[in-house]
C-alpha cells in the first residue's frame, strides 16, 4: 500500500550520536541496512570498502563536511542518490545551491515520516534513472 519502497544499503554520516541513532533505527525498521560514520573522512573510508545505494549526510561535521563528502560521492559514484541533513539555515542555503548534486534536503529537527519520505523519494529517483539508463 502507498508508495513503492525500495530497500537499500545506506551510508549514514552524522557526528551527533542521537541523530545518527534515530536515523539508523528508522531506516532499519523500514528494511534498509545502514553503515554508520561519525564524520566525512570515515564515510570516505567506508565508501571505498562497501557498496551502498544511498548517502545520507549531515552538512556540518568535523574533518570533512557533508557537502565535501557529497561532492566526492557524486564524482566517484554518480548513480548514488544523496540526502543532506542540516540544522543551520545558512548551510541550508548552501545545500539549495547544490540542488543538482542532491536529491533531498532534510532540515533538522525532522520526524520519522519526513525521513522516510525523503529516503523513498531519493531511492525512487535512483530507480527511475537506472531503468532509463538501459
Amino acid at each position: 500500500m502507498g508508495g513503492e519502497e525500495v530497500v537499500a544499503k545506506v551510508l549514514l554520516a552524522e557526528d551527533d550520536d542521537s541523530v545518527r541513532e534515530f536515523v539508523s533505527r528508522v531506516l532499519v525498521l523500514h528494511g534498509h541496512s545502514v553503515i554508520e560514520a561519525t564524520d566525512g573522512a570515515k564515510a570516505v573510508e567506508l565508501m571505498n570498502t562497501h557498496h551502498f545505494d544511498l548517502l545520507i549526510t549531515d552538512i556540518v561535521m568535523p574533518i570533512m563536511d557533508g557537502i565535501s563528502l557529497a561532492l566526492k560521492v557524486r564524482s566517484e559514484r554518480p548513480h548514488v542518490p544523496i540526502v543532506l541533513m542540516t540544522g543551520y539555515a545558512n548551510e541550508s542555503q548552501r545545500a539549495h545551491n547544490l540542488s543538482v548534486l542532491i536529491e533531498e534536503l532534510l532540515a533538522k529537527p525532522f520526524n520519522k515520516d519526513q525521513l522516510v519520505a525523503a529516503v523513498n523519494k531519493a531511492l525512487s529517483s535512483e530507480a527511475k534513472v537506472k531503468k532509463g539508463a538501459k
